[in-house]
């Protein structure tokens, strides 16, 4: 949805294109109104085709259809410069609550691995893309009571700063919390920093991102680890159709302790604008879990998201 703040610019560069010049008056009236209304509409696409068209059933009218469509483009680029100045102004005077997009998601999942059950899950991821700056808010609950026993409780949360040196190329510094006492840990603390690189951006998209990291895991019996580790990271979207998207992200911290390696493989179906249904599969794999904890989960979720 176009941002109201830079509409008024755009809509007042656009109305300069509807205007006719009085000094080109050599097509015929019904030509030269069906041009016009062509260009009312701000469609370069649809210029085009009405000015191809009318070269055809006018060929003497050549070199007034060439001012028409050079007085077309100039007024259109016009307005584009105007609205994105707009837009680029807006976003720099937002404040600090100002300008997030994100979505919510509520659902249910089945489990494997640890525990074998059913329960709900709730996340909500917040994004909001600045000039220069990034800035990407996450989290994540799961859990369940079964005969009033708790029987999975896994909580995440994590702060990502983008900053871009290109349209691609960006430097980032991560932040994250876990917990989960069924996979042995009160709390896990994970810091990160390091280049992210946006590898597809047309059609399906593809960023990837690496640096070294420090994580502290806090063990459900007292003890605690401090390991320096590497984080590894994709993002991949493909929207396959109008209504239909598939989603992969998958992350792994490698270390000399427990390494972790976690994917979520997801369908996502279109309902309305902004609510959408979700199908996804999880996999979360320690290499040396704590004793008693198994070192493979996977996690089924069908879920409602709610786009903002």
């Amino acid at each position: 949805m176009p941002n109201s703040t830079f509409l008024p610019a755009k809509l007042a560069a656009l109305t300069l294109l509807a205007m006719p010049s009085a000094a080109l008056a050599q097509l015929p009236e019904p030509v030269r109104a069906m041009i016009d209304a062509a260009i009312a509409t701000g469609d370069e696409t649809k210029v085009r085709n009405v000015i191809d068209i009318a070269r055809t059933t006018n060929p003497d009218d050549g070199s007034e259809l060439d001012q028409l469509l050079a007085g077309f483009e100039t007024k259109l680029a016009a307005a584009n410069a105007a609205e994105a100045a707009a837009k680029e102004d807006a976003i720099r005077s937002a404040g600090l609550f100002e300008n997030w997009s994100g979505q919510g998601e509520l659902g249910a999942f089945m489990s494997s691995g640890n525990a074998d059950n059913t329960g709900i899950t709730a996340s909500l991821a917040l994004t909001k893309d600045g000039i220069n700056w990034r800035h990407k808010l996450g989290a994540r609950a799961d859990y369940q009571r079964s005969q009033g026993v708790t029987t999975r409780e896994q909580f995440l949360a994590n702060y990502e700063l983008n900053y871009k040196f290109t349209d691609r190329l960006y430097a980032y510094g991560l932040a994250q919390y876990e917990r989960d006492r069924f996979q042995g840990f009160s709390a896990r603390y994970s810091a990160s920093g390091g280049l992210g690189y946006d590898v597809l951006t047309d059609g399906p998209t593809l960023s990837v991102k690496a640096g070294p990291a420090w994580r502290r895991t806090e063990l459900i019996g007292g003890a605690s680890t401090n390991d320096l580790a590497g984080l590894a990271a994709l993002d991949f979207d493909w929207a396959i159709s109008d209504n239909l998207a598939l989603t992969q992200d998958a992350s792994t911290f490698i270390q000399s302790g427990s390494s972790t390696f976690t994917s979520d493989t997801g369908l996502q179906a279109s309902i309305s604008e902004a609510v959408s249904v979700r199908l996804s599969y999880t996999i979360e794999h320690d290499t040396d879990p704590p004793a008693g904890a198994v070192k493979t989960d996977t996690l089924s979720r069908i879920t409602v998201i709610y786009g903002f």
